[in-house]
């Protein structure tokens, strides 16, 4: 049992899930540079426990929950902390506006409501993330390296942030919408594996 918890990429994991409150406290006192390294870092630890795990087949149940939670835990915040004002000195664009942050959060609560609604109902355990849900995970951490590179460098204007945040909001809205239906699918087709062996 150790042998599949003590694993590189499980050790990664866990290193990213450590960084979250060294991001969160450099950032809320205002050390935007140091903030940023330290989110590139998780970021590069987040590619290669993945590589790692797949290409020496370390991969594990237990990173297969704590790996996303991880993720999760860093947006969730990093929006947070980017959303409040004063973190940052006036700039255009920045602090996040809240409806990007509601978004953000609103669309990681509603998939856990939904999927413990599901559970509490049926039983049914085959939840997946959706190709959609990914690609919202990628957008959001884009998202926040440009936005404290905007933080960072207040000579670029932050002409490119209103974009982010219009295209953080879309991706997480649809990507929420589009699990519902997503996770009816794997029901049904969990379904149609059962009914043969009856």
């Amino acid at each position: 049992m150790s042998s599949k918890i003590i694993t590189i990429p499980n050790l990664l994991t866990f290193l990213r899930m450590a960084l979250i409150p060294v991001f969160a406290s450099l950032l809320f006192y205002g050390y935007s540079s140091w903030a940023l390294l330290v989110f590139i870092v998780a970021g590069i630890s987040d590619g290669i426990d993945g590589f790692v795990a797949r290409r020496f087949n370390q991969e594990s149940e237990l990173g297969t929950i704590l790996d996303p939670i991880a993720d999760k835990l860093l947006m969730t915040t990093a929006f947070i902390i980017l959303t409040l004002p004063n973190i940052f000195p006036p700039t255009r664009h920045l602090p996040v506006p809240f409806w990007v942050t509601a978004a953000v959060i609103g669309r990681d609560v509603l998939i856990i409501a939904v999927a413990g609604a599901i559970f509490i109902i049926t039983e049914f355990r085959g939840f997946k993330p959706s190709w959609l849900g990914k690609l919202s995970t990628v957008v959001q951490v884009f998202a926040v390296g440009l936005i404290l590179l905007a933080a960072v460098f207040p000579q670029l204007r932050s002409f490119y942030l209103p974009t982010v945040y219009t295209t953080v909001f879309a991706v997480a809205f649809f990507s929420g919408v589009h699990y519902i239906f997503y996770v009816a699918r794997l029901m049904k087709k969990a379904d149609s594996v059962k009914i043969p062996g009856q």
